[in-house]
């Protein structure tokens, strides 16, 4: 944010009621972040603030939109978003609030308060990184990814997709290193607690054709390690129904064969899906059925 005097309101501050809130709020908060300031003429924290998030809004001319609404004269906006103290600012993407704040902030807070709202300026690096790694080329998306975080290095997204990256190339340990320094309080837990059954997974990995495994097992069906080993690679090339098909076996003739690996792995198959796929609840229903014969 300038030091300098806050800028006069321009087009990037506007003054908001009932009338026009749909169309200059929720309809707006469609393609850039809108900043709504709750005020009264008589709030002397309000006077602070207001100057302060109209300069921010020059600053950040044409990434986001201040919006203020007099709380004495807009009642009924006040009341339906629970405004209890002023100043209120609260922060709408994609028509609904997605963070606030009551009373004055500090310019560095207020500032990152902001940055929170906008997208990472690695966003276009991430991109290319995404569309590279569907198509296999996980060499050039590690790199793009290290591109977009030499850009912003707290981006989170572009981290994870790293992880991914590594696990694609066989970087097993490189990859759980990063996992395991990220903070606990990482967003995107689940998404950490999927790479991390991706990195088990990839461990398993066997050497050899997966072809002499389905050989074993046709001469030797209660052949488990085979059944393991089969399971094993065909998560490595993603084809979880006949990964989980081959563990769910295993546990069926012997849970206890090497330490319950087969209901373990299914586990780990279940955490790199998440618990939403279609595959994960079908066999979590079929693996609860095993186990409860």
């Amino acid at each position: 944010m300038s030091a300098d005097a806050p800028a006069s309101p321009g087009a990037d501050v506007i003054e908001v009621n009932l009338t026009n809130f749909q169309r200059d709020v929720i309809d707006a908060s469609q393609h850039m972040p809108v900043l709504v300031d709750f005020w009264a003429p008589w709030c002397q924290p309000c006077r602070a603030l207001t100057p302060r998030l109209e300069a921010l809004a020059a600053d950040y001319a044409g990434r986001v939109r201040l919006a203020k609404i007099n709380s004495d004269d807009n009642p009924e906006l006040a009341r339906r978003f629970g405004v209890r103290g002023i100043p209120n600012v609260k922060a709408f993407v994609g028509g609904v609030v997605v963070d606030e704040f009551t009373g004055v902030l500090p310019d560095r807070e207020l500032c990152a308060f902001m940055d929170t709202l906008l997208p990472s300026p690695a966003l276009p690096a991430f991109d290319e990184a995404l569309a590279a790694l569907a198509r296999g080329d996980s060499t050039a998306a590690l790199g793009l990814f290290q591109g977009a975080l030499a850009i912003d290095p707290g981006f989170e997204p572009a981290v994870l997709g790293r992880v991914e990256a590594l696990i694609a190339l066989g970087r097993l340990d490189e990859a759980q290193a990063t996992l395991d320094a990220l903070p606990y309080e990482q967003e995107d837990r689940a998404r950490i607690g999927a790479l991390y059954a991706r990195i088990a997974i990839a461990r398993r990995q066997p050497s050899g054709d997966d072809t002499d495994y389905v050989g074993r097992i046709a001469r030797n069906p209660g052949d488990l390690a085979a059944r393991m080993s089969l399971a094993s690679a065909l998560a490595t090339d993603e084809r979880w129904e006949k990964a989980m098909e081959q563990a769910l076996e295993v546990v069926r003739r012997d849970r206890g064969f090497e330490d319950d690996a087969g209901r373990r792995f299914l586990l780990d198959l279940f955490a790199a899906l998440g618990s939403e796929h279609a595959l994960v609840r079908h066999y979590r229903r079929e693996l609860a059925t095993v186990l409860n014969r």
